[in-house]
């Protein structure tokens, strides 16, 4: 019986070391059976092929290998499946916000005393999702998210009134103003058709810039619901906070009751490449109505009627319920889906651009009018404009962001606990309310404490970027998002006090000496190109430091480069010049060749670099 005790190694990862060692094998254990290497011999046709063969076999073996860690995968596809498994869903584009301004016309009337007065029959009410345009780009579309009713004013929700004509002494009209949040966004409509009932059915939807779902009906108007997972069953619910929902309501308490809804009719929604959006629906058929449901400790201890005993289930704030069927799947039925699109950096525009809108759906609130003249006067006097410039618009998520999101909010499992935590959070805010680019947060200092405050306050400083992806402060209605946002994950104990971050606009100034026949204007471009990427915005913190050294490396690096003799950092400032409006003393900042940011948080931006990096050529 042949010795088959071999010398075998399992180092072989190409074509060539797969080769050599087959020749070697068959030289060592076969030497009287074949010795005709030569490139055109039978033998080493065989041998080649199976080189082949191993070399197909490892590149796949290392690419699986490689496609199931988060940390090296390239797919995307893969990193999206990997970043929904650690709890992330990435962003394919992030919508911008504005807060917009409506007006209406109103006509004089008097009341009982003899004042006049602006007569509130005519007031018009603008319905939600209604779609405000730009005037300087039509392709740029903005929703609001609530109704403009111009009748109703409260505390949460002013009217201004103003007076727009006078006839002497008397107004002949008045202005009314309504201000509402708005994103941007372009509202898509689609459908799915199912006959037969089908286990967790799919439908995938194929567009650009997709935010998320806006609403989903079926063909008898039952509402399909958005869920974190088929496995919660329980919705909030909104309703008016008025007498006829609650006797014990208090009008100036809330506008709107919280409630929880138990719903079949749900979906979860998923993203499997950049633009593709699956819905998925449940497994079960229609057996429980939608109703509203108040959480009770003995459902929880001992189960439910139809169900199994709860001791031993663990529950989440959004999953108080769980049923076996996760959610019932469509069947007989086309559905009716509604979606967002838009977003990115073009759509963070100059304040005073949303000024087009669409009329379709305006309505005077009294269906009663009897002056058609004075009622088109009316309808035709709406006007909108963006108070403040849009911004959060932002585009989809890199493959490095997507990697760190996905491993720090596996980490936060959905809660803040630790100062990252809340970088993480800020940073993974949904689409469809705008998104923080840069965010700093440390504990507030000692001296800021104000008389009777716990030292539990965090400080968080954000910026955002306008259309350009130049840094800027954040609009109140981002860090109002923001701060909402932030309030369904914080620690009970935990305070967040959302402030501005400083920007400090610099310009880089370098001296080289260049190589003998070295072109010195394409050195010097060069030398520029490796310093604009260098201070790429994207690539930078907050309160992160300019190291000299590195910038010295970078440039002795660049093709042509024989010296680099001086780095200078300089500020630049002054809003009339583009820039930011503080000034920063960069040399007494200096130390061992490291420019340290203030101690309030701040962030350095080279703002232009085709004028702002100032290359020379110097003899040695």
């Amino acid at each position: 019986m042949a010795d088959l005790n071999r010398d075998i190694t399992y180092t072989n990862r190409d074509f060539n070391t797969f080769r050599n060692s087959l020749i070697d094998y068959s030289k060592t254990y076969f030497p009287n059976t074949y010795n005709d290497f030569s490139s055109d011999s039978t033998g080493m046709l065989f041998i080649e092929m199976a080189s082949y063969v191993g070399d197909v076999l490892s590149f796949y073996l290392d690419n699986q290998i490689q496609e199931t860690f988060i940390q090296y995968a390239r797919q995307q596809e893969n990193l999206f499946d990997l970043a929904y498994m650690l709890g992330y869903k990435p962003k394919v584009t992030t919508a911008a916000t504005a807060t917009i301004a409506f007006y209406q016309q109103l006509p004089p009337t008097t009341d009982g005393s003899g004042a006049t007065v602006p007569d509130f029959d005519y007031c018009l009410k603008i319905p939600a999702n209604t779609q405000v345009t730009s005037n300087e780009n039509p392709n740029i579309n903005f929703i609001i998210e609530d109704t403009v009713d111009f009748s109703s004013s409260g505390s949460l929700d002013p009217t201004e009134i103003t007076i727009y004509s006078l006839a002497g002494n008397l107004p002949t009209m008045y202005l009314v103003k309504k201000t509402r949040k708005a994103i941007s966004a372009t509202i898509n409509t689609t459908t799915a058709t199912f006959t037969t009932p089908s286990r967790f059915a799919t439908v995938d939807i194929d567009a650009s810039d997709i935010i998320n779902v806006l609403d989903v009906f079926d063909s008898n108007g039952n509402e399909w619901y958005e869920v974190l997972n088929l496995s919660q069953d329980t919705v909030f619910n909104t309703i008016t906070n008025a007498s006829y929902n609650d006797p014990n309501a208090v009008q100036d308490d809330a506008p709107n009751l919280l409630e929880l809804k138990q719903v079949q009719r749900r979906f979860t929604t998923r993203f499997l490449n950049g633009t593709t959006l699956q819905l998925g629906f449940g497994a079960g058929t229609v057996s429980d109505n939608d109703e509203n449901i108040v959480p009770n400790p003995d459902n929880v201890g001992t189960g439910l009627a139809f169900s199994k005993d709860k001791l031993t289930a663990a529950y989440a704030p959004l999953n108080f319920m769980f049923t076996d069927t996760y959610g019932i799947a469509p069947s007989n039925t086309t559905l009716t889906i509604r979606y967002l699109t838009g977003g990115g950096l073009s759509a963070n525009v100059a304040s005073g651009t949303l000024t087009e809108y669409d009329a379709s759906g305006i309505v005077f609130i009294n269906p009663s009018i009897s002056n058609n003249t004075l009622a088109n006067q009316i309808f035709s006097s709406v006007a909108t404009n963006n108070i403040t410039a849009a911004d959060g618009g932002q585009g989809a998520d890199t493959i490095e962001e997507i990697r760190q999101n996905a491993l720090g909010n596996f980490q936060s499992q959905l809660r803040t606990v630790t100062q990252q935590d809340y970088m993480i959070r800020a940073l993974s805010m949904p689409a469809n309310i705008g998104t923080i680019s840069k965010a700093f947060i440390q504990p507030t200092k000692v001296a800021e404490y104000q008389l009777g405050e716990l030292p539990t306050i965090l400080d968080m400083y954000v910026l955002s970027y306008n259309s350009n992806k130049f840094l800027r402060t954040a609009s109140s209605t981002l860090k109002q998002n923001l701060k909402t946002y932030l309030s369904e994950y914080r620690m009970i104990n935990d305070s967040i006090k959302i402030k501005d971050a400083y920007i400090i606009n610099i310009q880089v100034e370098f001296d080289i000496i260049v190589l003998p026949n070295y072109n010195n204007n394409e050195t010097i471009g060069r030398g520029i190109t490796a310093i604009s990427n260098y201070f790429q915005i994207d690539n930078w913190n907050i309160n992160q430091p300019i190291m000299i050294k590195d910038l010295l490396i970078l440039l002795d690096k660049v093709e042509g480069v024989q010296t680099v003799m001086e780095v200078n950092i300089k500020n630049l400032s002054g809003v009339s010049k583009g820039y930011s409006q503080y000034s920063y003393d960069i040399k007494a900042a200096t130390n061992n060749s490291i420019i340290y940011p203030s101690v309030d948080p701040m962030i350095f931006e080279l703002k232009y670099p085709a004028s702002d990096i100032v290359g020379r050529v110097v003899p040695l």
